[in-house]
């Protein structure tokens, strides 16, 4: 099953969902929507497929055009972290419903982190060392306040390659951002390795959940 069915179910086993919005190539829409029809969606949410931009900050800004005016709370998922469970996605919208105008969920690190002197070639020297007790590791969905998002997309110009983290885009506007506990599970899969773990997750979760 593709990773982005994956993605779409995740999210549609919240209750709070009930609209689902996936931002595809601009050339790709009719296959996308194809895939997800093949595969089968939910029947909790409304799946809708537009069409994005050449960024991602671009692709964000459409697929929340896409989303009726009278919805109030709005999440920003990757469709590379298809395992996230639902706990995480109930506990980022409750926490907008509870007044957060942006709420981010997060791990702590289990690494020491280096800033280093970027180089093209030969060793980086490192020029600190953060601490690690203050640092966390953002995951997806994010979730905002409509008015908030749609405010940050505004105002804040696209450079390059465009904005790659919504949250990041809300604080520049100075807006407070929050963080809720994520999940190990709802890692990024963008590696060979991360494949191997996400086919363990879900063997896991069809022997023990009937995932």
């Amino acid at each position: 099953m593709p990773i982005l069915v994956h993605a779409v179910r995740a999210l549609a086993r919240s209750r709070a969902v009930t609209l689902i919005v996936v931002v595809a190539p601009p050339d790709g829409v009719a296959e996308v929507r194809a895939l997800l029809d093949t595969h089968g969606l939910p029947t909790t949410a409304d799946v809708r497929v537009v069409a994005g931009g050449d960024t991602r900050q671009e692709s964000v800004r459409l697929g929340l055009a896409a989303v009726p005016e009278d919805v109030e709370t709005v999440l920003v998922h990757d469709a590379a972290r298809p395992l996230v469970p639902v706990e995480t996605v109930d506990a980022v919208v409750a926490a907008v419903r509870a007044g957060a105008p942006a709420v981010v969920p997060v791990l702590p690190l289990a690494d020491t982190v280096k800033q280093v002197e970027p180089r093209e070639d030969g060793p980086e020297p490192v020029v600190g060392t953060p601490e690690r007790s203050l640092l966390r590791a953002v995951q997806t969905p994010q979730g905002f306040r409509r008015d908030v998002l749609t405010a940050a997309h505004e105002k804040v110009a696209a450079r390059g390659e465009g904005a790659t983290d919504d949250a990041g885009m809300v604080e520049s506007i100075g807006v407070q951002v929050v963080a809720v506990p994520g999940h190990e599970e709802a890692f990024k899969v963008t590696r060979p390795l991360d494949l191997v773990l996400a086919e363990a997750v879900l063997a896991r979760r069809r022997a023990t959940d009937g995932y």
